[in-house]
């Protein structure tokens, strides 16, 4: 038995956290955490990360209600893959 699975599934947040050591500023590492989080919770539902914050961020600017917003997050969006 081993824990392969688990380690590679956590190795980006730890490479992340690890990258916020050397942020300049404390909102640098807070912004920067946030996109990781971001990221790797679009991974976890099946999402393409490069074509999901391209939607994402193309997306954005148009919101004009919490729905909208709330149908931006990574859960709310249909599977890529």
């Amino acid at each position: 038995m081993d824990n392969n699975l688990t380690k590679n599934a956590i190795r980006p947040f730890v490479i992340g956290r690890k990258n916020r050591l050397f942020s300049t500023s404390q909102a640098g590492a807070h912004t920067s955490a946030n996109l990781y989080s971001l990221i790797e919770t679009a991974k976890a539902n099946g999402l393409e990360p490069w074509e999901y914050m391209m939607d994402v961020m193309t997306d954005l600017p148009a919101v004009n209600s919490v729905d909208h917003l709330e149908s931006l997050l990574p859960w709310n969006r249909p599977s890529q893959k």
